[in-house]
């Protein structure tokens, strides 16, 4: 029988980890700055400082792509909460300098984002502040989690995330709005392989405790979601204009993952990891 470590042991155990992963991240990190990227010249002032307030005709972008754009400003604005859910586990050392980074660059993209939907007066810029205000005081709040559950839902959820923008750059709206998408799907995958090379040193110390972390969070995903202006629900907008198909979570979300951890090629398993293992078999064709 495998030794199960606790939360604060795994903490100690992966802290060397974290600190040479926060390291090639940063090194492997290009330097970007989210005004480089917004066309200023297009931007005029609104009714308040004597310009003309947002009317529908000034929007140059189709409505799947304002839609797509909408979902992921509202899901960055929201930073402060998922900043304490991620931060309240990891607040030691150089786990809390990692969330320190990655707030940092998640509040880039949400900057990048707002500042080009507003400039280019992509959206309603009334109807994007209320949705805000509304889905910041809602807030987000997930079920207690173990460090090895916080860590393979993390690289499950920047996994998702890359997969949205970079089907949004796949649109080819323009070529702003592709940059635009491209450069923030390359962050969301470095800090998917971030989690996931935590997720590969747990496997390590752990095996049987980490297949079971893995296995669960595969159950159990849910991508972040925010309510529309117009009531809907983005995940269910995001699937309908072929954005985001929870369908295609096995092959574009879980399976490069569970192959990066070779889930079914591990032969450290104990009988505990061995039943975790065996509720992924449907992923075993796409993972192999």
């Amino acid at each position: 029988m495998q030794t199960l470590l606790t939360d604060r042991e795994l903490l100690d155990s992966l802290a060397d980890e974290v600190e040479l992963n926060l390291h090639r991240h940063v090194a492997a990190a290009d330097e970007w700055q989210p005004h480089d990227y917004v066309p200023w010249d297009d931007g005029r002032n609104f009714a308040f400082l004597g310009g003309e307030d947002w009317d529908p005709a000034q929007s140059s972008l189709g409505e799947v792509t304002a839609l797509a754009l909408t979902v992921s400003v509202l899901i960055a604005d929201n930073l402060p909460s998922y900043h304490r859910e991620l931060g309240k586990y990891l607040r030691k050392g150089p786990w809390w300098r990692w969330v320190g980074r990655w707030t940092a660059e998640e509040n880039r993209h949400e900057i990048l984002i707002r500042n080009y939907l507003m400039v280019t007066r992509a959206v309603d810029p009334v109807d994007l502040e209320r949705a805000r205000m509304a889905h910041m005081t809602a807030g987000f709040r997930r079920p207690p989690l173990h460090l090895l559950d916080v860590l393979a839902n993390a690289a499950f959820e920047e996994k998702a995330s890359a997969v949205r923008h970079h089907t949004i750059a796949a649109m080819d709206e323009n070529p702003m709005v592709t940059a635009i998408a491209e450069r923030i799907a390359v962050d969301d995958e470095l800090q998917s392989v971030f989690f996931a090379e935590l997720v590969s040193a747990a496997f390590a110390l752990v095996p049987d405790q980490t297949m079971r972390a893995v296995a669960d969070r595969v159950a159990a995903f849910e991508v972040p979601r925010v309510d529309l202006p117009d009531g809907r629900s983005s995940d269910a907008v995001l699937a309908e204009a072929g954005i985001y198909d929870r369908a295609a979570e096995n092959e574009k979300v879980f399976a490069p993952l569970l192959r990066t951890w070779n889930v079914f090629g591990r032969t450290d398993l104990g009988d505990a990891g061995e039943q975790a293992r065996a509720e992924l078999e449907h992923l075993r064709a796409l993972a192999s």
